[in-house]
């Protein structure tokens, strides 16, 4: 794996994965396809929130209320990823939870209008968030708190490949479909990857316990949304797999806030 290509790699995965501005040389010659590239998406999700970490664990030093730290925390990652993840599991939602059959909950999930079904998957996603957030706000030190979180960042990302390499497309003129399907071993390195990252982030300031508290509950997390997805449209599509960031991400924020 050259080194070169993997930098380019995680460049192109912060740009996919968020509003960062990325330099051009990243993209020369690159054909938008993403299937070697989604290797570094537990690298890249890593970066996209340094920012939100690094502001949690300077609040929790300067000794902010919990919730302040949490509602703080999550308003610079919606600001960094323009709430990609967050629309993918507010369509998700509608769709799945409002369609009547495979045609039907695709449409749904085209549509730009939020339903009742996507306002409640949010205000249940942000609220378990920031319930979370606050927990480990109270539990950790400072820096514990923003290696928890960048541990989160990596194994949520991870959850997304992992998705999106288990399901087939559900419709074949998406964004998902359109950036190509992941590599084989693209995929394993991701994975593997993304369950170093986040132990190396998470064991100096936790338990094996909570890490693999924490996996356990992504992965059934994961497991059981493939089976929704797959049963109710057929497949993957990009809001099931920004919806698999966000489940994963509640599942192991909660999972820490239990065992921490």
């Amino acid at each position: 794996m050259a080194i070169q290509d993997y930098i380019d790699d995680t460049a192109r995965s912060v740009a996919f994965l968020s509003r960062v501005p990325v330099p051009q040389r990243h993209f020369i010659g690159h054909d938008g396809r993403l299937s070697r590239a989604v290797r570094a998406f537990p690298l890249a999700g890593v970066l996209i929130v340094l920012p939100a970490a690094a502001l949690a664990a300077l609040l929790s030093a300067f000794h902010a209320p919990p919730l302040l730290v949490a509602f703080a925390t999550l308003a610079v990652q919606v600001l960094v990823t323009g709430a990609l993840h967050e629309d993918g599991l507010s369509d998700s939602a509608d769709g799945i939870g409002g369609g009547r059959d495979r045609e039907s909950a695709l449409a749904i999930m085209k549509d730009s209008r939020i339903g009742s079904y996507g306002a409640v998957a949010l205000i249940l996603s942000f609220g378990l968030r920031a319930a979370a957030i606050a927990a480990l706000a109270a539990a950790l030190s400072p820096s514990g708190l923003g290696m928890a979180l960048l541990a989160v960042a990596a194994a949520s990302r991870t959850a997304m490949v992992w998705h999106w390499s288990l399901l087939p497309p559900a419709r074949q003129g998406g964004v998902a479909a359109s950036v190509g399907e992941p590599d084989g071993g693209a995929t394993i390195v991701a994975l593997a990857s993304g369950i170093l990252l986040a132990a190396a982030l998470l064991l100096p300031h936790g338990s094996v316990l909570a890490l693999v508290l924490a996996l356990v509950l992504a992965v059934a997390a994961v497991i059981a949304f493939n089976r929704l997805a797959l049963g109710k449209i057929g497949g993957h599509t990009g809001d099931t797999i920004g919806a698999t960031q966000q489940l994963a991400e509640m599942s192991v924020l909660f999972a820490l806030a239990l065992a921490l």
